[in-house]
């Protein structure tokens, strides 16, 4: 099985080379590249074609949200999570918003790194959820009234919808359900349908904003 090939976008080096000296001990993994801001990040897609795109976010010139749209927009193969520390990044949400598959903290334990990176290259999205309630509270609408959803999610699909708030994959979801991976992506479908989400981030989103888990 060919390993995942991953390029690391950060305007330090000491954290690129971290995280590329990390990732190194990982087997099934392979980091094929580094850039220090978003314009280089897209070069450096362009030439290398990397599987997952570990993103920081503030960097000088091309900014990581920018970055971020344009690969999701000209390398739809190329899947990207954003890397951050969060504290007064005003950028995070609207990189998700730009495609983003995930988000995670910078200090992450690097096993659970190298999961998000194999699941996000599954098709998973990977909400870290030690920011999740940070990300929501800057992103929700100041108007008191929300959506009477809650009757219309099942009982399985807020099971469901809970893992996925607290950022579980689609694997972890099913094990801990006893259902399998495709009646898990079934539900996660309806659950899309009846929030009018168009992505797993803004399901969870709308979860936790209107209060639905």
């Amino acid at each position: 099985m060919n390993p995942i090939r991953i390029a690391i976008i950060d305007d330090q080096t000491l954290i690129r080379e971290g995280l590329a000296a990390l990732l190194a001990l990982v087997p099934d993994l392979q980091v094929v590249g580094q850039a220090g801001d978003g314009g280089a990040a897209l070069e450096l897609v362009a030439e290398k074609s990397p599987d997952v795109v570990l993103m920081d976010v503030r960097m000088p010139g091309m900014n990581g949200v920018v970055a971020t749209r344009e690969i999701r927009r000209r390398f739809p193969n190329t899947r990207v999570i954003v890397l951050t520390t969060f504290d007064d990044d005003e950028y995070v949400f609207q990189s998700l918003e730009a495609g983003a598959s995930g988000y995670l903290l910078k200090n992450a334990d690097p096993d659970h790194l190298a999961g998000a990176i194999r699941a996000v290259q599954a098709g998973d999205s990977i909400l870290d959820p030690a920011v999740t309630q940070k990300v929501v509270q800057r992103a929700v609408n100041s108007d008191p009234v929300a959506p009477q959803l809650t009757e219309k999610l099942t009982p399985r699909e807020r099971e469901v919808l809970r893992g996925m708030v607290e950022g579980a994959t689609n694997a972890e979801i099913a094990a801990r359900l006893c259902l399998s991976e495709g009646t898990v992506r079934n539900h996660i479908s309806h659950i899309f349908d009846k929030l009018g989400a168009s992505s797993r981030t803004q399901a969870v989103r709308l979860a936790v904003e209107w209060g639905l888990v």
